[in-house]
Order: C-alpha cells, then structure tokens, then sequence
C-alpha cells in the first residue's frame, strides 16, 4: 500500500520502494511533491513512476519540475520525464559529472534565482568530499527539506542487525541526524559550516526527509542539534 500524506499546505510526501545503498544497506525512500502557485507542481527526488502513484501527482496538477537534490538521487528523473516531457530538470552540482547521459535543464547554485525561488529556498551545501546535495525549504509551509545530510530511519521497519548498524551510524530514529560517513567526510569545514549557517537562518518549523522520520513542528532545534557538533566549534575551520 502506497503511503503518502499531506504533510503541510501545498506539500505532499510519497513513500517509495525500498533501495540497498551500496548493493547492502536498506534504505526507504521519500519524494516531495509542492503545488506551486502556479498550479504547476515540483517533485522532489521522485521515485519509482507506479501508475497508482502517477495518479496521485496527476490530480494534484501538472508536472513542472522535476529535481535531483544530489548526484546519488537520480533513479527517477528520466522515468518522470519520459511522462512528463515539458517539466524541467534541475539538478545538484555534480550530478551530470556521475550520470552524463541523464538530460538535464539547469544547474542548482547558490545565488542563482529559480523559476520557484518566489516559494522554494535553496542552498548548494559546500565542503563535502561526497555529497553535492542542495537543501530547501518551502516557504508557505516553513518546510526543510533534507535528502541525505540528516538521516531518521524508523526502528520499527528495521532488522535487529540493521537496527544496530544505524544506530552506530548516527541514523535510527528520533536519536538520528548527520551520518557518521557525512561527518567523517568533509573536505573544507569552513565552507560546510558556512553553508549550515545559511541554512539554520531560515525560517522553519517542520523537516521532510527523504530517509526516515519526518518532523511537524520542532524541527529547527532539532535540525540546529544535529549539526551542533560542526556549529560550535570554530577550531573546525581550520
């Protein structure tokens, strides 16, 4: 059964298929979806285009946008444009450089104004040696939305092994946030911490999350908690 819920207004998540990072570790999925004033709707990471879940986004609007928020998140950009031609493609940094054969329209920087910037913030988080991710929030709603940076896998669908595996890893739960591989793996902590900083200047209240648990409400403590360990220590930058 297909599991999605308004999660604020205008905003929407999907749940998807269940995927093996690395050929291994389990990790559920999430898609985004936000009707734009416009009508028009912005999707998120989409996942797999099921026709139960096509049905859902068609009664919400037509397709404008289709987003791959780091070079990772690709499976479903070319299926959602096969269905929907006319959306534009945008895409993180790196993405091209990892899958130069996946068409796209435009490049997500920092600085750069969207055709939805009037709704949706962005931010390209800088320093990471892996990620290229890029972080919004949805303004009407106060919504952060996050893909692999803050992580909150739920317990209950989770092996005993794997339960203990993401514990460790800094992943499970309500006691979940920034990946130990996520830390252990910045290249300039100046410019990562600068890009936090952007982020937690924003003004929200809820956290969607593309791997686990999402947040209604509490979600700037929470998310300020997650990245305190890199926030509060200036000796970091150097």
């Amino acid at each position: 059964m297909e599991i999605r819920q308004q999660f604020g207004p205008e905003i929407w998540t999907m749940d998807g298929d269940s995927v093996r990072m690395f050929g291994i570790v389990p990790f559920t999925t999430r898609m985004t979806v936000v009707r734009l004033e416009s009508g028009g709707l912005w999707i998120h990471s989409p996942i797999a285009p099921t026709q139960e879940r096509l049905h859902f986004v068609n009664e919400l609007g037509p397709v404008g946008h289709l987003v791959a928020p780091n070079k990772i998140h690709s499976r479903g950009i070319e299926p959602w444009k096969a269905h929907y031609p006319s959306a534009k493609v945008w895409a993180s940094p790196g993405f091209s450089m990892r899958h130069p054969n996946i068409a796209i329209d435009e490049v997500l920087k920092n600085g750069v104004e969207t055709d939805w910037s009037g709704e949706i913030s962005h931010c390209v988080v800088d320093g990471h040696a892996v990620l290229d991710e890029v972080v919004f929030l949805h303004k009407p709603s106060r919504t952060l939305i996050i893909t692999d940076f803050i992580q909150k896998h739920e317990a209950a669908r989770e092996s005993w092994f794997w339960r203990g595996v993401k514990s460790v890893a800094g992943i499970l739960g309500n006691g979940g946030g920034v990946p130990l591989d996520v830390k252990l793996s910045i290249r300039d902590k100046a410019a990562f911490r600068r890009s936090i900083g952007t982020i937690l200047k924003w003004d929200f209240e809820n956290l969607v999350l593309a791997h686990g648990q999402c947040l209604r409400g509490g979600a700037k403590k929470d998310v300020s908690l997650s990245f305190s360990w890199i926030m509060k220590s200036s000796s970091l930058e150097e």
